[in-house]
């Protein structure tokens, strides 16, 4: 039997990176795939791709930090598949124009709190209740290395405050939703080759202090993508309130 059959997984920002690579595992998993992506061209080649596959999937665009909009893609989920099993709030990214607390700008701080935290959120907010009418399941968190250093390299203070603010989150529902049967748990990547960073790290952009760290090398875009799968199926059933670091040994080398 396939680890996923029968679930309905929905996974934001699928329309590339690890959240395009997670759509098409789950798929061959089993699972029927929600694609919440606000890029309607990129999600709609998402859904080819796992159709190509023999998979089933929707593309719902989704605004991760519009609570009328995250609302929509929920029912829209649910409406097509009858049910929600995992979310994966695979949403999230940093800017180069992040820096110190006395040096950036505010408007770097609050776009990094509502693309990071606030769509996690929101797709817990509204989509949790369809996990416990379904008899429990996994939420999915993406927090960050960075969360889990005490000296990041360069400083990406807002990045970081918001990550951090993702794992005390997921440390917290998992608690609170225990007796329903849903997990919370989150994944804390490295440095990642997918589409956005992948001429930066070919070009040598990224710094070098961080990236000699990765012990063995960047991290594929589907390497984060079968730590998630770990946590949506039913092997991790006993695990919750973990942050799980899929960094190349980054935090402990």
């Amino acid at each position: 039997m396939k680890r996923l059959e029968n679930k309905v997984a929905l996974i934001t920002g699928a329309g590339g990176g690890i959240g395009r690579q997670t759509a098409e595992l789950f798929s061959r998993e089993g699972a029927a795939v929600v694609v919440a992506e606000i890029n309607a061209e990129a999600g709609q080649e998402t859904v080819r791709r796992v159709a190509a596959q023999g998979g089933r999937a929707t593309f719902v665009e989704t605004n991760v930090t519009d609570p009328d909009s995250v609302q929509m893609a929920i029912a829209a989920a649910v409406e097509e598949f009858g049910r929600l099993d995992v979310l994966y709030n695979n949403v999230g990214g940093t800017s180069r124009r992040d820096g110190p607390v006395t040096e950036v700008d505010l408007d770097v701080f609050w776009n990094a709190i509502n693309h990071d935290l606030y769509g996690t959120f929101l797709i817990c907010r509204f989509g949790i209740p369809e996990l416990i009418k379904a008899g429990g399941g996994s939420v999915i968190n993406t927090a960050s290395l960075v969360a889990l250093m005490g000296k990041p390299a360069p400083a990406t203070d807002c990045y970081v405050a918001a990550k951090g603010a993702i794992v005390s989150l997921t440390r917290s529902m998992a608690v609170h939703y225990a007796p329903h049967r849903i997990r919370v748990n989150a994944l804390a990547p490295g440095i990642t080759r997918t589409e956005r960073l992948v001429k930066r790290i070919d070009e040598g952009a990224i710094p070098t202090a961080l990236g000699d760290r990765h012990l063995l090398g960047f991290l594929e875009p589907l390497d984060v993508a079968h730590a998630a799968l770990f946590f949506a199926c039913d092997e991790s059933r006993m695990i919750t309130g973990h942050v799980l670091p899929v960094d190349s040994g980054v935090t402990m080398s």
